[in-house]
């Protein structure tokens, strides 16, 4: 055995298959993994440091195998996660515009976001390049019940005001994103329903001075999430951990599933 070999352990579903060496100038760890994923039956990881013991989850396995540098930019993304902050959009027809909001929701730090389909069927994706693959890394809840979308919102967000151009709108820049806030963007044509605003707590806009009073829904979603980023960065936001344990837990296990960006 040369100094270059570590000891490996093949595992499935907790029980050790095949003890052996494994040097990593020959072969790589990777490959050898995503053969296991493809056949859903075994992981690949190095017994070092007494991590040959039993495992249950591919993902589990595949943490161990991250490289450092992985790793790290995985974990300042989750650091800087907020779940006190999200969007629900409202029967939004073109699948690249939510996949344009979705990218800006994982740039801001957003996790969770509703799709509410109540006039349109569920989407089955979404416009792959508009979303650089964003989809992946966050948590999609699509509803086709306005009700019980909004008693779950209700849980976790005191505050839910949709865009609308209202008599008793405020402007967006008068919202206090230093506290819970759901904000909720209608389609590309009718906007947010009666439905829908009657069941919010109130209506903001965008202050504009041009002759077409209105913006594409995933530029005013991108508008409207960077000022709470502004007033969530001021307010230190960013510098605590939001997320509970078991959902950092949960999200790393599954992102480390994802190919890389």
């Amino acid at each position: 055995m040369k100094s270059t070999d570590w000891p490996l352990v093949v595992v499935n579903g907790g029980n050790l298959l095949n003890p052996g060496w494994y040097n990593p100038s020959l072969a790589g760890i990777i490959p050898a993994f995503s053969l296991a994923v493809s056949y859903s039956l075994a992981g690949i990881i190095p017994a070092r440091e007494g991590l040959c013991d039993f495992f249950t989850s591919v993902a589990e396995i595949t943490i161990l195998s991250m490289t450092p540098e992985r790793r790290e930019r995985l974990m300042y993304v989750l650091k800087n996660r907020q779940p006190d902050l999200t969007v629900v959009l409202e029967n939004v027809f073109d699948p690249h515009n939510i996949s344009a909001v979705m990218r800006t929701c994982d740039a801001v730090g957003i996790q969770e976001i509703s799709i509410l389909n109540t006039r349109i069927p569920r989407h089955k994706k979404w416009g792959a390049r508009s979303s650089s693959s964003a989809a992946k890394w966050l948590t999609v809840h699509q509803h086709d019940n306005a009700e019980e979308c909004f008693k779950q919102l209700r849980q976790r967000f005191p505050l839910i005001l949709t865009t609308h151009l209202s008599s008793d709108a405020i402007s967006l820049y008068e919202i206090d994103f230093s506290q819970p806030v759901a904000l909720v963007f209608g389609n590309e044509h009718s906007g947010v329903s009666d439905e829908i605003r009657a069941m919010a707590d109130g209506n903001f806009i965008i202050p504009q001075v041009g002759i077409i009073r209105s913006l594409n829904i995933s530029v005013a979603c991108a508008v409207s999430l960077y000022e709470a980023y502004r007033q969530k960065n001021l307010a230190g936001h960013y510098d605590r951990q939001d997320l509970d344990n078991a959902m950092k837990k949960g999200l790393l296990e599954q992102w480390t599933l994802n190919p890389e960006e």
